[in-house]
């Protein structure tokens, strides 16, 4: 069914929110929330994707995830909110493209998988541009996002939220109420996990459940001698999921192989290969289906 024939009036929901105007709404937000309901209700699945610390791999994790799914037959969208580190353009093979809008809509861009991605940095004149926003305008630009882009029909709408519980992962976790879960991120060593542990406690008072825990840089297993170095230790996200009562999804190693295709925008190419990396993420990806679809 197409947008212009899609309204909250015709569906058949019968306990949907945004079918009634709520005594302190004014009709501009009113109608701002049907919108954004009506976009969200055309996509099954929606995730986020977090850590309470940057550098660990989230955004790869995130864009892995997408690829993997996609190639895995669904229909996947990507909707980065890391508004200050706008990295899904490049991991996706996406950077220097530009987006298009047509009345009110935004068109995403298109990998040549089919994956739909949204960025701010498509919105950047260069690369070294930087986004100095306060709250309220981080909101509203997320909202826009989430209302304004043509996803159009999805099996998964991935959010790539950046490091920590602040403005972006409230706004999104108050704007997509209906979400299936969160998928944590963290490394091993100590000082990612006191971290990382906020992001769990974080999604609990938000009401959104855990999907799981993927420990990412677990282990350097040398391609010369096959030798494994626990560089940043092993363990700790495994240990954290149990200690806080939700699921493991895996352990990632550090894998050169994955940082030169995320750096040239070739995950699809890293992913079917049979690299030890490629093997424990698609184990990550089936656990997580699982999870999400029961199947």
């Amino acid at each position: 069914m197409s947008d212009d024939k899609l309204s909250c009036e015709s569906c058949s929901s019968e306990t949907c929110s945004a079918k009634a105007k709520t005594q302190s709404e004014t009709d501009k937000d009113f109608k701002e929330r049907q919108e954004l309901a009506r976009r969200m209700c055309r996509i099954k699945h929606k995730l986020f994707v977090l850590s309470g610390k940057g550098g660990v791999g989230k955004s790869s994790v995130a864009a892995s995830l997408a690829v993997s799914l996609a190639e895995l037959g669904r229909k996947v969208g990507v909707l980065d909110i890391d508004l200050h580190g706008p990295s899904i353009p490049r991991l996706l093979g996406l950077e220097g493209a530009d987006i298009t809008a047509v009345d009110d809509t935004i068109r995403p861009v298109m990998t040549d998988q089919g994956v739909k991605v949204m960025s701010v940095g498509f919105m950047l004149r260069t690369q070294d541009d930087a986004i100095i926003w306060r709250g309220p305008l981080k909101h509203g630009v997320i909202k826009q996002f989430l209302k304004d882009v043509e996803w159009g029909d999805l099996d998964y709408l991935i959010i790539d939220s950046p490091p920590g519980t602040g403005d972006e992962p409230l706004s999104v976790a108050q704007l997509v109420a209906d979400a299936d879960g969160a998928v944590i991120v963290t490394t091993p060593q100590a000082v990612a996990i006191s971290d990382v542990r906020k992001s769990i406690s974080f999604v609990r008072q938000v009401n959104v459940p855990v999907l799981g825990v993927v420990e990412n840089m677990s282990g350097f297993i040398c391609p010369k001698c096959g030798t494994r170095s626990d560089l940043f230790g092993s363990g700790g996200g495994e240990r954290m999921a149990v200690d806080m009562g939700v699921p493991f999804l895996g352990s990632m190693p550090i894998d050169p192989g994955m940082v030169l295709a995320g750096d040239a925008g070739e995950l699809q190419a890293y992913l079917s290969g049979s690299s030890p990396g490629a093997a424990t993420f698609a184990d990550v990806v089936k656990k997580l289906v699982t999870a999400v679809e029961g199947k």
